[in-house]
């Protein structure tokens, strides 16, 4: 498969706000609480912030959901404003925090998530597949039954010109064998050791000319094709690619910038682990 051990690491855009609603061109009261209003854009920033099992309802539900939510929100504005709460020092910090966020996600946007094109997930798809190791790949089949001697009469029958999915449907006692014993496409380590060594070493057309005895009986077995690995198909993988190189991107981003502005930690413990994070974080958009 595609390196998604690799591809899971995008997991650092999440919490961005990705998915931040295009307001309507009119937005639209949808409710007032006092002499507070609730708009459509609120209301769909409300939707955007619900919690994950909230988030799984139905749209209108969801609707519903949200705009309760806002409401509570504003049924208690009035009354922290008016004790003052808006203006104290911690209140004054958290917005100054939300703030810094929100400017950081906008910039994420623009300059990242919102600039990568189409080729450039394309053209990171093909390294990606270019670099995946070669594996070979069989298409087999196989006839099991329960003795020694019952595979070897298979092997005779095989050997005076019997063909093969019919003696699998007569012989086989796999539940496979009304499809000829069929068994797909499989590389290696689907298979259990005594059987994916003699699969191997057939040449496309041969079965075994010896019973392989596994676990399960004993089998014949015959090579249809041979084949390299195929690579995931672009359409299957391409949401993954494009977290990749959006990933790679904000990486890129973060690293100019710490070139160009001074970071400085005061604890010690602290700037340490930092600097090992931004070793690996480095080592990874070298990958």
């Amino acid at each position: 498969m595609l390196r998604y051990n690799r591809i899971a690491a995008a997991v650092i855009v999440a919490g961005l706000g990705l998915h931040l609603p295009a307001f309507a061109a009119e937005d639209a009261v949808v409710a007032k609480v006092g002499d507070l209003e609730i708009r459509q854009s609120e209301l769909e920033l409300a939707m955007n912030s619900l919690d994950s099992q909230l988030a799984q309802l139905p749209d209108e539900q969801k609707k519903v959901a949200a705009l309760s939510s806002a409401i509570e929100v504003k049924l208690l504005v009035k009354q922290a404003t008016a004790e003052g709460l808006d203006k104290t020092d911690d209140f004054k910090k958290r917005m100054a925090f939300l703030s810094d966020r929100e400017l950081h996600g906008a910039y994420f946007r623009k300059h990242v998530a919102d600039s990568i094109t189409d080729a450039e997930v394309k053209a990171r798809y093909d390294k990606e597949v270019a670099a995946l190791p070669k594996e070979e790949e069989v298409k087999a089949a196989h006839i099991l039954v329960a003795t020694e001697e019952e595979a070897k009469d298979v092997i005779k029958q095989l050997d005076a010109g019997k063909d093969f999915a019919a003696l699998a449907k007569e012989k086989s006692t796999d539940s496979n064998k009304d499809d000829g014993g069929d068994l797909g496409w499989f590389g290696k380590g689907r298979m259990v050791p005594e059987f994916e060594e003699a699969a191997f070493k057939l040449e496309k057309g041969a079965y075994t000319k010896e019973p392989v005895k596994s676990e399960f009986g004993f089998h014949v077995i015959k090579v249809e094709d041979k084949r390299v690995t195929p690579p995931p198909a672009f359409e299957q993988v391409e949401p993954q690619v494009r977290q990749l190189v959006m990933r790679d991107k904000y990486f890129a981003l973060i690293k100019k910038e710490k070139a160009e502005q001074k970071v400085e930690i005061s604890d010690e413990t602290l700037r340490k682990e930092y600097d090992e994070a931004s070793k690996k974080q480095d080592e990874q958009l070298q990958q």
